[in-house]
């Protein structure tokens, strides 16, 4: 008799037989398996050149920017594989806002792919940015732990979504300034009591806008004893 992964293995390839993938973005057959035709896939940007601390769109491949010449961030390296621009915010909006799921397994297949190519340094787990309860119950998931899932799955690294809790229901970020989005997130994170903190956790987002909800929970796990936190999403917001 065969197992029900066998059996689901086989019913996936029926459906997809019968209903090949289309691309979400514009209708046409999808490519590589996936909801997302070749030419919209094309038009994602690759966030290269970046500031490898804190994964800024750069012109030209710097040590670091600025910003973080300024004052280094409290992760030690971001990887964010792509650019928060058209045609990737149409697919994250679907994603984050509608419940568009099969949007999601988009963005996570892209993530994937990016991973394995890049590389980047493999921490001992990873912990998704956490929302608010209030925001939680009203949008019922957590679009950064949803993406985190299917990378922590296929690369074997645990995550942990109960570790790091947000425990002021701030704002909307949208609309803020890097400043003013600081100041919002001030004290908005907290690590859970009486627990084993690996030496290296990765934080994980969807979008990384200014990057201050990163640092601010990269500063927590910092308190809390975590000797590096690095910062992972999926896509980078370039400077306005």
């Amino acid at each position: 008799m065969k197992g029900l992964g066998a059996v689901d293995g086989i019913a996936a390839r029926l459906v997809s037989g019968v209903l090949p993938p289309r691309c979400l973005l514009c209708g046409a057959r999808g490519a590589q398996g996936r909801d997302l035709c070749a030419g919209c896939g094309g038009d994602l940007l690759p966030n290269r050149p970046c500031c490898p601390r804190c994964a800024l769109p750069l012109a030209v491949a710097a040590p670091a920017c600025g910003e973080c010449l300024d004052a280094e961030p409290p992760f030690a390296a971001a990887w964010v594989p792509f650019r928060y621009a058209h045609p990737l915010d149409l697919l994250e909006a679907r994603f984050k806002f509608s419940a568009d799921l099969a949007a999601g397994r988009v963005l996570a297949s892209l993530m994937l792919e990016r991973l394995a190519a890049d590389g980047p340094t493999r921490p001992q787990l990873i912990v998704p940015v956490p929302l608010h309860p209030t925001r939680l119950g009203q949008r019922g998931y957590n679009q950064a732990l949803e993406l985190a899932r299917p990378l922590a799955r296929a690369t074997g690294i645990p995550l942990r979504h109960d570790l790091l809790r947000r425990v002021r229901a701030t704002p909307a970020q949208t609309g803020l300034d890097a400043k003013a989005r600081r100041k919002n997130l001030r004290d908005a994170f907290e690590v859970a009591p009486a627990q084993a903190l690996p030496a290296h956790v990765v934080l994980f987002d969807d979008v990384m806008t200014t990057g201050a909800t990163l640092r601010e929970a990269a500063r927590s796990l910092r308190r809390a004893g975590v000797q590096r936190v690095d910062a992972w999403a999926l896509a980078r917001a370039p400077l306005r």
